[in-house]
């Protein structure tokens, strides 16, 4: 890239057809990157599955999967309807509310050949593929409220949940930034969504913990009651496609092929992911005397989830000690919630809440860029996190009171797969 951009530099006058020649090919690449990162964060999807699944018991593995399955689903659909033209609606002046009407037609009713890529994103990539890859960001908030109320949530009250969350809720929030509304305005930044993607989606899923209470038999006599996964190996499996989509996920965050800023951003996103892994691996040793695999999966993703706010401007040492925090922070975070009995099956809340918040803050701390104030970091997390909660916390109560959100006591006890879907996840026929 560094090779076209000088030969543009040099000839641009003097040869025009050569200019437009390293234009298309600097298009190419970029876009060719981006549709790249976008197939690497839909397989997070495929991680997410394998780590709700591992963790949760073996009676309700089709019922999870099933959520994870029809969760990008709605996510897409719903962000194609309305959610891209809310987290993107050109504000003339940075604010608060704001819809693009123009943009919506120029979706759905565009053949696919249309010229919608002059210009667009300053020619890196084409309004499509911008599309996709931030759809894929918006049914990943989705996700990770599925695993934090999974195995007594109805099926119905969370497909209802989804539809709203991710259609309504997320690019609101997204557009205060990203769509460059009041909190860019004001300085706050999140370089791939350590608040507006995964702190989001934890505090829907603190909401949803919330209202629709522990698991039966979770919490007895001022104890916590530990429920084996039904599978170690696909959870840790999960964690490894997780990782695997992060490079998508921050890599394509860049929103260019820029072979510097890029391999940076995966060099820093790898050490975030390690020092999360070593910091839940020690502090659950420490904590509970063991060699406990479950906080080093979820350290890992703590780490991920910390470094994701300034993986482009954390230098390695920042990422390092970012990521170890991160791994700290999940563990206390999911001890301190089980005295509280607030059940999450699969310490959701305390991997993308507590530690998006923590990376967010720590822009503030160890950013290069000397523009990022942590002032500015805590006004966003403060104001993002109210509107999620608030509004996730309203969508459940009203279904709560309405439909109801929790499955009946005989239906938890024996398992959500039989009743809701009429199979099992792991059956054994023995040929007579």
């Amino acid at each position: 890239m560094m090779y076209f951009a000088t030969l543009l530099a040099q000839d641009l006058a003097a040869t025009p057809d050569l200019a437009l020649e390293i234009s298309q090919n600097l298009l190419t690449t970029n876009n060719v990157w981006m549709m790249l990162s976008t197939a690497l964060v839909f397989i997070m999807h495929l991680g997410f599955a394998g780590v709700e699944t591992g963790f949760g018991q073996a009676k309700n593995t089709v019922n999870i999967m099933f959520k994870n399955t029809i969760t990008p689903i709605i996510g897409i659909v719903s962000y194609a309807l309305v959610g891209f033209y809310l987290m993107y609606p050109g504000f003339e002046v940075p604010g608060w509310f704001s819809f693009d009407s123009a943009g919506w037609n120029m979706f759905w009713f565009s053949p696919a050949d249309a010229d919608v890529t002059s210009g667009y994103a300053d020619g890196g990539y084409t309004y499509w593929t911008d599309f996709l890859f931030q759809a894929m960001f918006a049914a990943t908030a989705a996700t990770i409220v599925s695993g934090a109320i999974a195995e007594r949530v109805k099926i119905s009250a969370y497909l209802i949940f989804t539809l709203l969350f991710v259609g309504l809720v997320y690019p609101l929030i997204g557009s205060w930034k990203w769509g460059g509304g009041a909190l860019d305005d004001m300085g706050f930044y999140d370089f791939a969504g350590s608040t507006l993607v995964h702190s989001v989606g934890g505090w829907g899923a603190l909401a949803g913990v919330i209202l629709v209470g522990p698991r039966i038999g979770k919490y007895v006599n001022g104890k916590t009651v530990e429920k084996p996964g039904a599978s170690v190996p696909l959870a840790v499996i999960g964690v490894f496609l997780l990782w695997l989509g992060w490079f998508g996920f921050n890599g394509g965050s860049v929103l260019s092929a820029d072979p510097a800023l890029v391999s940076s951003v995966l060099v820093i996103t790898s050490l975030g992911a390690c020092a999360g892994g070593l910091g839940g691996f020690f502090t659950a040793y420490f904590t509970f005397k063991r060699l406990d695999l479950g906080m080093l999966l979820n350290g890992i993703l703590a780490g991920l989830v910390g470094i994701t706010a300034g993986a482009d401007v954390f230098t390695p040492a920042a990422a390092l000690l970012i990521g170890f925090v991160a791994g700290i922070l999940v563990v206390l975070s999911a001890v301190f919630l089980d005295k509280l009995r607030l059940d999450d099956v699969v310490g959701a809340v305390s991997v993308h809440l507590t530690c998006g918040v923590w990376g967010t803050l720590a822009v503030g701390i160890f950013s290069t860029n000397p523009d990022h104030s942590f002032l500015a970091q805590l006004i966003g997390v403060a104001v993002c996190g109210a509107m999620a909660f608030g509004s996730a916390f309203l969508i459940f109560y009203i279904l709560k009171v309405t439909m109801g959100i929790r499955v009946s006591e005989e239906h938890e006890k024996s398992g959500l797969d039989s009743h809701e879907h009429g199979i099992r996840g792991y059956t054994i026929v023995y040929d007579e």
